[in-house]
């Protein structure tokens, strides 16, 4: 999974820069509207989704007050009701795509998922299909510079927290959880007072598929047109990225 996060790491410094800025926020919003709606309500500290989301809406660098403006209207009246859909399909060369939906208009995003695979040599599959090829996992991305402590201590913290595996770059750190212990390991980087720049549950891949370069960039250009829809909040994707592949797109 070495490849996944730094390449996922990359988007998310480069992202922050760019157009994708909006799509993130508008990302984060729905995660916390969905989190006040169905996690129990507006206060943080009684609902650990909404915590969550807020962690994570700070960690894409939204304003305090556009966070607190969203929590606000997600427990009022005229707060917007969305559905959590999923999609799965296959891209070319056989490449398995999971895509996860937050919408307010599910013919729309039906209409629209099924479009990006037909236009881009892919197929949407029946749900269920792909379930087999993906595990869930908690993820959580810890920025180095946030760390105080010596850092193998760290991780032995980590581990104590459930970590099963830990990912380092020059700047982040990656850590992975069962599915079942992502409370676990929200609570001891509470305990620690850290907050990690995201945490979320992700669907990883058992095995992976590495494809010629030139294929591969297809498969990420796919991705990519997914993530720009307005209703698509993660896509999953079982395609080996490889350091040569990170590096000619680093280069584009």
């Amino acid at each position: 999974m070495a490849g996944h996060s730094k390449w996922a790491n990359i988007k998310h410094r480069k992202g922050a820069q760019d157009k994708k800025r909006a799509k993130q926020f508008t990302r984060a919003i729905k995660e916390i509207t969905v989190a006040v709606k169905e996690g129990g309500g507006a206060d943080p500290n009684a609902n650990p989704a909404l915590r969550n989301a807020i962690q994570n809406a700070k960690g894409v660098n939204m304003p305090k007050d556009t966070i607190e403006r969203a929590v606000k209207k997600a427990s009022g009246a005229d707060a917007d009701n969305y559905e959590t859909v999923t999609f799965e399909g296959y891209g070319p060369n056989g490449i398995a795509i999971f895509v996860e939906c937050t919408t307010d208009n599910t013919n729309r995003t039906v209409a629209s998922v099924r479009s990006i695979f037909s236009k881009n040599g892919g197929n949407l599959g029946t749900n269920g299909s792909l379930e087999f090829l993906f595990d869930k996992k908690g993820v959580f991305v810890i920025e180095k510079e946030k760390i105080e402590m010596n850092l193998e201590e760290f991780e032995l913290e980590l581990i104590e927290g459930g970590a099963t595996r830990i990912e380092k770059d020059q700047e982040l750190i990656t850590v992975y959880t069962e599915f079942t212990d992502f409370g676990l390991m929200s609570s001891k980087l509470e305990e620690l007072k850290i907050e990690p720049k995201n945490s979320e549950v992700q669907r990883i891949p058992l095995n992976t598929v590495e494809l010629p370069v030139e294929d591969a960039k297809k498969i990420l250009d796919l991705v990519e047109k997914f993530e720009d829809d307005e209703d698509v909040q993660n896509v999953y994707h079982n395609l080996e990225i490889t350091d040569e592949l990170i590096a000619r797109m680093e280069e584009e």
